[in-house]
């Protein structure tokens, strides 16, 4: 119970004898270890609400850009609890990267919950978040291939529980990083005690032995320290002398040997000649220190990788870094950089594209997006954003394909509260991908793509004959979006014919009587065709497609999607039915 916001005591003295053992039962469930919250009192108010339906897509064609040279890019306006119900059949197991910027819960009343903001006093807040997202991360993780991964943008006001939260759902062995990223260099100033300058990326691997991580680009700042040069490439130099773990003689005894210089020669060797000195690998401390290699790999490269330079009246040897074999580097887990500046690259960035102000608070900076999932993404993966809000996930996969001629493909996920998706999102992908004039006029260059516009729609649950036969009909969009086929061949009687741009086929059967003009289509086609069959049960007849049981694989509709759901809402029920006659 909640009485002003705040938590109040439950009374037990008026349960009866049943409803305390129960209550103990329950409790004694609970886990010993881990992040535990009040979920019985912070249920989303959508699930009473749904309880007669469940949800589908449905095409806003007028939306749609077409590209038929580029993968499909999708953008789903609905609650995103919904849309991840419809992608756990058409995508699941398919996404190669889930980025997400959820709400941070400041309360501030930037957050709804049960339709009502949640404000800082709210006793139930952090409750609230976690029941929110918990849900919604769970579905997210079935999305994701065997490599896949996750990142969640967040800050400190749940950042801990958050990540308590991620360590249960995908496994704390399983966290590749806690990035945290300068956004403000400025500071916020109404902070009390400390200008907060920075916020996190959470980041989460299926499988991190099978994950991999890419690296950044040299900048040219950097590249240009490399400033000597031989007949083999630029190099700079660096000590011979290895630093940090495992540097002392003791642990890599093999790697302590002593060189001999020449310095009127002006050469190296592992054995003494006249007027040569030697050299040992001890520190300006008199630590006994050890080599970057061993003796065999030492004669092998010495006379073209190392110089020796007198300093200070010693002679120290130096290696060659050569710029051929570095052209990149190793992602860092704070990054600071001008590029990661939310006003900056964020709001003046959305200013300029929509030619608008305060269109939508606290974008993320499209660079900070571009980075990570340059990183993380390989150049046809598909990602995934359930909290899309501006779009910035799309705009920066659009920006990746045109640098590196990836086929990256992107599914956002947004609700139109204020009218984010249809006054925001939309537009913004509408113009980067076709181009615009920013705010001061100048043109600016499309990067291309192509747009799938889907709104979700709801349909009656109760598994009766004739609501399988609506469920059906209404599956286009779900089935075109599962098999990525959008392009339509043929109509006929009761079925659909699509194909894509890999020249794949998809039909749909939406009833009995579209059997027979379908086998006569694809008998004349004569292509192999994935091919959904309405059916009252979860099996299909074979005997009536056996004159192309060749070109056909038959899967059973509505039951598939049924039971999907029947996971993510327990209480869908569904029964095997007798076919029954035609309506």
């Amino acid at each position: 119970m909640v009485v002003n916001g705040k938590p109040k005591k439950i009374d037990y003295s008026s349960w009866s004898q049943t409803e305390l053992i129960k209550e103990i039962k329950k409790l004694e469930k609970r886990k010993k270890y881990g992040i535990i919250w009040d979920e019985e009192r912070t249920k989303e108010v959508f699930e009473e609400e749904i309880q007669e339906k469940l949800p589908v897509l449905k095409d806003v064609t007028k939306n749609g850009i077409e590209d038929i040279s580029k993968p499909n890019n999708i953008l789903i306006e609905g609650d995103n609890y919904h849309t991840l119900s419809v992608l756990s059949y058409t995508h699941k197991n398919k996404i190669d990267v889930i980025y997400i910027d959820p709400p941070y819960n400041t309360g501030n009343k930037t957050w709804k919950y049960n339709n009502n903001f949640v404000d800082k006093d709210d006793g139930f807040r952090h409750s609230k978040w976690l029941s929110f997202m918990n849900k919604r991360l769970k579905l997210a993780k079935t999305l994701l291939t065997k490599s896949g991964k996750i990142i969640v943008s967040i800050d400190d006001y749940e950042v801990h529980t958050l990540r308590l939260l991620m360590d249960e759902i995908f496994d704390e062995k399983n966290r590749l990083s806690t990035i945290t990223v300068v956004h403000n260099p400025r500071g916020r100033n109404d902070d009390t005690h400390f200008a907060t300058m920075h916020e996190y990326m959470l980041i989460y691997s299926i499988n991190p032995n099978n994950s991999d991580v890419g690296y950044f680009d040299l900048t040219n700042k950097e590249i240009n320290t490399y400033n000597m040069k031989d007949e083999i490439s630029n190099y700079l130099l660096v000590t011979y002398m290895r630093g940090g773990n495992n540097s002392d003689r003791h642990t890599r005894p093999k790697m302590f040997y002593p060189i001999y210089y020449n310095p009127k020669t002006n050469k190296l060797d592992a054995i003494q000649t006249k007027g040569s000195v030697k050299l040992l690998p001890i520190n300006n401390s008199g630590d006994e220190k050890v080599w970057k290699w061993g003796k065999d790999t030492f004669l092998k490269k010495k006379d073209t990788e190392l110089i020796v330079r007198h300093i200070k009246n010693e002679y120290k040897i130096f290696k060659k870094r050569r710029l051929l074999n570095i052209t990149s580097k190793k992602p860092r887990s704070v990054w600071y950089d001008p590029r990661y500046d939310a006003s900056s690259h964020g709001i003046m960035l959305l200013r300029n594209i929509l030619r608008k102000k305060d269109t939508f608070p606290y974008p993320k900076s499209l660079w900070t997006t571009y980075d990570i999932l340059k990183l993380i993404s390989k150049n046809n993966s598909t990602v995934l954003d359930f909290f899309a809000g501006s779009g910035t996930t799309g705009h920066a996969v659009l920006e990746l394909n045109k640098e590196d001629g990836g086929t990256r493909r992107f599914i956002l996920c947004t609700n139109n509260e204020n009218n984010i998706c249809t006054d925001v999102c939309y537009p913004r992908l509408k113009k980067v991908i076709k181009g615009y004039k920013n705010a001061k006029g100048k043109k600016i260059e499309g990067l291309g793509g192509n747009l799938k516009y889907f709104k979700t729609y709801f349909i009656n649950f109760e598994p009766t004959d004739q609501n399988k036969k609506t469920m059906v009909e209404q599956s286009t969009e779900m089935l075109c979006l599962k098999e990525d086929c959008f392009e339509l061949v043929k109509e006929g009687n009761q079925f659909k014919i699509f194909k894509n741009h890999s020249d794949y086929y998809l039909g749909i059967i939406y009833y009995y009587d579209g059997i027979e003009p379908f086998k006569k289509e694809i008998l004349k086609l004569n292509k192999k065709i994935n091919t959904y069959v309405f059916s009252l049960t979860d099996e299909i007849d074979d005997e009536e497609f056996i004159e192309v049981d060749q070109l056909v694989t038959l899967k059973p509709i509505p039951s598939a999607i049924l039971n999907v759901y029947k996971r993510i809402f327990a209480y869908v029920q569904t029964k095997k039915l007798s076919r029954k006659a035609r309506k």
